[in-house]
Parts: structure tokens; sequence; C-alpha cells
């Protein structure tokens, strides 16, 4: 279908082959969670650069384990944010530089889907997945405080909801956490996976932001203001986000560029998931990051 040399289709029995092949320089991780360092680490072994999906392992520990199978092996590790090339989103990230309307005060994000009643959905399968909607969608929400803010989260508390104990037996539904950041923005975020939410919200001292929808593969849109009054449409980019994401890469490796969404991009996210679960654990305790 796609033109693909037989030679250059591997399966989970040779895929350690694909060392001794030099037409492959990337390989490209979409594998459930659980998956996802073995096979970052397995790709780096045979000397292959990696794109990694998020998030990209089931905790800080193991990023920082594909993050060092990368280094010693020579290869480059980025992870599959998307976001970070669509043009809507860009403006978001500058609006955290610039401060044109003074500091950042607050920020909603919200990620969620319906995820339909296949119960088995590898999604839905703890050991698979690492976890439910704060995994899957939840990365979305971090990934939006942490680039509308341009800071890092330096405490978190979480709370979980259920409404589905037999779908969601084995992983988080919907799940709602606060983090502070240093600079003394604080946000607020929802994920899940039984209901329906996309937006990014950002109030600064001076004005606001919004992006509704904010995740989407297309037609992400929004608006910026200055005090209540919209001074900017933020349009509809009719953009490939993964064809820049994989062409951003691919020229990195070319030429010896860093990602700018490299695997320590990924790391920091896992810390911050790894604190949510355990404020999760903890009742919904206050938890530094």
């Amino acid at each position: 279908k796609y033109g693909i040399k037989k030679a250059n289709t591997y399966n989970y029995e040779n895929f350690d082959s694909i060392a001794s092949n030099d037409d492959i320089d990337i390989v490209y991780i979409v594998l459930p969670n659980s998956m996802h360092a073995e096979y970052t680490i397995r790709a780096a072994k045979a000397g292959k650069h990696v794109i990694c999906e998020k998030p990209m392992a089931l905790n800080a520990a193991e990023g920082q384990a594909m993050i060092d199978a990368c280094k010693a092996n020579g290869v480059m590790l980025s992870i599959g944010y998307r976001l970070h090339f669509d043009p809507n989103t860009i403006e978001i990230m500058k609006l955290a530089e610039e401060r044109p309307y003074g500091p950042i005060k607050y920020v909603q994000s919200e990620a969620a889907f319906a995820i339909g009643n296949n119960l088995d959905a590898w999604r839905l399968n703890r050991e698979l997945a690492g976890g439910g909607a704060v995994m899957d969608m939840g990365i979305y929400c971090i990934q939006a405080a942490r680039y509308a803010t341009g800071e890092e989260p330096i405490a978190i508390r979480a709370q979980e909801t259920k409404t589905d104990w037999g779908k969601f037996k084995e992983v988080d539904e919907t799940v709602t956490w606060q983090m502070e950041f240093p600079g003394g923005a604080y946000s607020n975020s929802t994920t899940s996976y039984n209901l329906r939410a996309n937006r990014l919200y950002v109030s600064y001292a001076q004005g606001a932001a919004l992006l509704e929808p904010a995740t989407k593969y297309t037609g992400i849109k929004g608006r910026v203001f200055r005090g209540q009054n919209p001074v900017r449409t933020l349009e509809v980019q009719t953009v490939n986000q993964q064809e820049r994401q994989m062409d951003g890469f691919a020229r990195g490796v070319r030429e010896g560029i860093p990602s700018i969404v490299s695997g320590e991009e990924g790391l920091r996210d896992m810390k911050v998931i790894d604190a949510l679960y355990r404020s999760l654990a903890t009742g919904g305790k206050r938890v530094e990051i």
C-alpha cells in the first residue's frame, strides 16, 4: 500500500536486525505506552535515531533510561509533541516569552474524550497503558500549562473521579489537578476518558488568550484579549503538525541540531505525572515536583 520494501519491514521478532539496514535512519515508536522504553532503547542500540510518541514512558526513571541509551549510542531522541509545530500554539508560547500583557496569573487546560465501550482497548489495560486519561490526554494539559507559562511547575495537587468502575477498574477515568509555578501563576487542569473537552485559557495581568480547540490535529483556533476586549483572532492554520514535526527532526538529524521536543522535554512531563500519581495516592495532598 505504501510502497515500502519488504527488506525495510520488521516485526517484534526481528526488530533488532534493523541495525544492519542502512536505509533506515529513524524509528518512530507508536506502540502502547509500556513498550516505549524497551523499543526506544533497542532502536538506540541498533544505531537508529528515535521519535517516541507521548507519553515517552511509564515514569521518569524509564524516561531517563531512554535518554541515557540514546546518548550512549550517539543517536538523537525526540518526543511526539506535534503541537510545538502548530502556529497558534506557537503564538501562546510567544506570549509566555514576551509577556505583552504582563505576568501570567492563571492557566486552565482541558483535554478529554469519551473512549467508547471496547473493554479490550489497550488504553484500558494498566499493564499496557500505565495509567488512564492522564497518560493519554492529561499530558496535553501538562504541556499546555508549561508552555503557556514558560515555567516548570513546582508542586501539584490531584483529585480523581470515577463514574464507571467497571470500564475504568484498572485506569483513571477523570482527573483534575492544580499546579503551582515559581513566578506565582497557578493552573487548573482536567482530563477524562468519559467526557469531551479541548480548551486552553491563559489569564495575564492585563489580558487573556484562548485556544478552543487546543489540541486537535487540525482546526486549532482562538483569540487574544487586552483586558476583556479581543485584539487578535488566531485563525485556523492549515498545516500538518506531524509532517512538520517529522521533517524538523529529520533536518535536525542531518544537521546535528537537537530536537525542540527532545527526550529531556518528555522527561519533564514524566516528572509531573509521577508527582500527580503520588498526589492521587495520598488523597490529593500537595506534592513537590
